[in-house]
């Protein structure tokens, strides 16, 4: 009977890792390509108001967005060229507002919901009449830290 014995110590050959960075940049394009971060589609005509005061909002995270103003164009012979309430993407009501404030607490985290601030984006031209009635309802919905959007005065 003969023995088997292995002829010469063969060594386990090194993992090839050429590709390596081909994979890492193809996943990482994929990933780009797919995600995409949320933003609103304007239906209402926006051009911010100006001010001598501004402060930064600090967690982005933490801020709601409700656009008031006109409706663009596109919207003007559907809608009325009255001032409208945009949430998210589409048009609302007064009515609407507590509801939608209720929903954006939910989505966040119990600890941060304290810390929700509502940041009103208002025309220029928008009567202060829907911006009065916007602020009773936040008021009744308990969102009580409101911040309006405005851009530096030029002086």
């Amino acid at each position: 009977m003969g023995k088997f014995s292995k002829a010469g110590g063969r060594e386990m050959p090194e993992l090839n890792t050429s590709s390596l960075p081909d994979l890492v940049f193809a996943t990482l394009f994929f990933f780009m390509m797919v995600t995409t971060m949320r933003e609103v589609t304007l239906k209402i005509q926006f051009r911010a108001p100006q001010a001598t005061e501004l402060q930064k909002l600090e967690k982005k995270s933490l801020v709601t967005f409700i656009y008031v103003g006109k409706p663009t164009a596109e919207f003007a012979p559907k809608m009325g060229n009255e001032s409208r309430i945009q949430l998210n993407d589409k048009f609302a009501e007064i009515s609407e507002v507590g509801t939608y404030i209720g929903q954006e607490k939910s989505s966040m985290k119990e600890e941060d919901q304290p810390f929700m601030t509502v940041s009103i984006k208002a025309d220029r031209e928008t009567k202060m009449g829907i911006v009065t009635d916007l602020k009773q309802a936040l008021r009744d919905a308990y969102a009580l830290k409101i911040s309006y959007s405005a851009q530096k005065a030029i002086q």
